[in-house]
């Protein structure tokens, strides 16, 4: 029946608006997911992006370093583009699609609407036609009822005149009544076929046509909102080919040879490699005394064979940590600090064959050298990690004179910027003196002398670095002892923790100064000092030692050692958390005492 099509349509149209519904919740998911991939990447390449002021940032400087921060910030453009995608799929689908329903609904219930009610109209003519066919239908039958009664009332013979004319009146009445419901009858039906063609034909055809055209555009309407959808991530694709095209690039810019240059450039020691190690010949018969002090034992033989020249020992490379206290005083360019723990005098002690050691002026100056506290302290702190000298003479050559240039760039850096300062005060002071009102030109001038007083000091620090720098470089010969104290003096003006420290240690050229007095006593014949290192016996062990851990010896005095290894023990711990060991002859050095279990010999001294 018409009403089931009606039901039918009503159904598929409601199932229609579903499928919509569905499809709208889908892109909405999919937005969040977009959004949700954009997020997660962005953080990605955040979490992975160099910190600033940190060791990362340094490391930024190689080109496969560069390329992935690089692929970090394409990374990020890449995320940009599915937050485009989010945006776009919301406002060109979901948006769209959402009042699209709306208006859907709106006009569906309009359709059904008019189609109950043309259904309504029809039911109501045809139920006016019943009605006035039933009329119809009783009329004529009381007319052929009252028509044989009159027939019945005439024929007999009994009956008086005025009954039967009574009878023909009421039969007449009926029959008129019965034509009166048949003309209503008929034109009732009449009426009903043409409302019933009109609905059948017209109303209903409409209808249904209306609800197709609807069905039609939601139907061409999610087909559009699909092609969107694709068209949407399709219009991404080439700022994404970009995004990757630049990794690419990125990737193709890396440069091993140039990374590779610039480690060697940022390590490169300047160290001159190491000479041919001379014969030592072993036949000749040699008395040799064991003792803990070379020097002294030399002094007690009365022996003057020291020699600044010795070719085996002076060639050894400074890497090489055989004799910590030699390299100290032979290498005056590149002094190691002593060890963490220097030996106090006990450590030092003289033999039972040991003369005294007045005897010569080094010896003594030697042994204050190794008592002097301060100087301990200090190299200490040098030599465990706290600030370095002024002049870098702790690095290696090449180090060194990187570091200068640096220093001398900073302060060239730090002049301008007062200097800047300074032009900048002169004018607002011409202002003031060209125009009182202004302000007072009197109240730049203490600003203008403390710039002054700046400068002065920067160009004074500018002019001892460079002089070091020089120095490294080759362009100067060593500083005289003037020059020495002048550095010091510098120290004196800037760094009272540094002067504390460098008092007592190398001046800038390489060379330990304390006093004039002192530099004095220093000064003995080339001959004379050497080989007094070069006969020195080493100290005998005292016991072994088993390293619990790794250590790292990276600071000048100490030792590198691994887990497990078995080495001698030389030194014990004096008390500040350092022991002294050897691995073989040509290596030696100070390990932190907690790294290391300490099996001492009972019978060693």
């Amino acid at each position: 029946s018409l009403q089931d099509q009606f039901d039918n349509l009503e159904k598929h149209t409601q199932w229609g608006i579903d499928v919509l519904e569905k499809y709208i919740k889908f892109v909405k998911e999919r937005t969040e997911i977009e959004l949700s991939y954009a997020k997660q990447l962005r953080n990605l390449s955040k979490k992975y992006q160099p910190k600033k002021n940190s060791k990362e940032e340094e490391e930024y400087r190689y080109t496969s370093t560069r390329a992935f921060l690089a692929t970090l910030n394409e990374m990020n453009d890449y995320a940009g583009q599915h937050e485009v995608i989010s945006e776009n799929m919301t406002s060109l689908i979901t948006g769209e699609l959402t009042r699209y329903v709306q208006e859907l609904k709106q006009e569906r219930k309009s359709h059904f609407h008019d189609g109950r009610k043309a259904q309504q109209h029809i039911e109501t003519c045809w139920k006016q036609l019943e009605a006035s066919k039933k009329r119809f239908e009783r009329d004529c039958k009381e007319a052929d009822r009252a028509q044989q009664y009159f027939e019945k009332m005439d024929a007999d013979i009994n009956v008086t005149k005025a009954d039967v004319e009574k009878a023909r009146q009421q039969a007449q009445l009926r029959h008129q009544m019965a034509e009166d419901s048949k003309a209503e009858y008929s034109s009732t039906l009449q009426k009903f076929n043409s409302e019933q063609h009109d609905h059948f034909f017209t109303h209903i055809p409409s209808i249904f046509q209306k609800i197709q055209e609807m069905e039609e555009r939601r139907i061409v309407r999610i087909g559009e909102s699909m092609k969107t959808f694709a068209e949407v991530d399709r219009q991404v694709i080439p700022i994404i080919g970009k995004c990757l095209d630049e990794i690419t690039k990125a990737a193709e810019s890396i440069d091993h040879k140039n990374d590779s240059q610039m480690v060697i450039e940022a390590f490169k020691s300047g160290f001159e490699p190491p000479g041919d190690v001379d014969f030592e010949d072993f036949t000749q018969p040699m008395k040799r005394t064991v003792s803990e002090s070379s020097l002294s034992n030399s002094r007690g033989d009365g022996k003057s064979e020291l020699k600044f020249g010795s070719k085996s020992k002076g060639k050894l490379w400074p890497f090489i940590k055989k004799n910590k206290l030699m390299s100290l005083l032979t290498s005056p360019h590149q002094p190691p600090p002593p060890p963490p723990a220097s030996a106090s005098p006990s450590a030092v002690p003289n033999g039972p064959q040991s003369p005294k050691q007045q005897k010569e002026p080094l010896s003594h100056r030697f042994n204050e050298f190794m008592t002097s506290k301060p100087k301990i302290h200090c190299f200490r702190s040098l030599k465990r990690g706290g600030a370095g000298p002024e002049d870098f003479s702790n690095l290696p050559p090449e180090q060194r004179r990187k570091k200068l240039q640096q220093k001398v760039d900073e302060l060239n850096k730090d002049i301008q910027k007062e200097m800047d300062q300074r032009d900048a005060l002169t004018k607002m002071k011409d202002v003031y003196i060209k125009n009182p009102q202004m302000g007072d030109a009197a109240s730049v001038d203490h600003r203008l002398a403390e710039l002054g007083q700046n400068i002065e000091k920067l160009r004074l620090e500018v002019q001892k670095f460079e002089g070091w720098l020089a120095e490294v470089e080759g362009r100067l010969p060593a500083r005289t002892d003037q020059a020495r104290r002048q550095s010091g003096l510098y120290e004196g003006q800037n760094t009272a923790a540094v002067n504390s420290c460098a008092q007592d240690r190398e001046s800038p050229d390489g060379s330990y100064t304390e006093e004039q007095s002192q530099e004095t006593e220093m000064k003995v014949p080339a001959t004379d000092f050497d080989d007094e290192f070069d006969d020195e016996e080493p100290l005998p062990t005292i016991g072994t030692c088993k390293a619990l851990y790794t250590f790292e010896g990276q600071n000048e005095g100490t030792i590198s050692v691994a887990e497990g290894e078995m080495l001698y023990v030389i030194e014990e711990d004096k008390g500040d958390g350092w022991t002294r060991i050897r691995r073989n002859e040509d290596e030696e050095g100070y390990v932190p005492t907690s790294y290391v279990e300490v099996y001492l010999d009972k019978n060693a001294k």
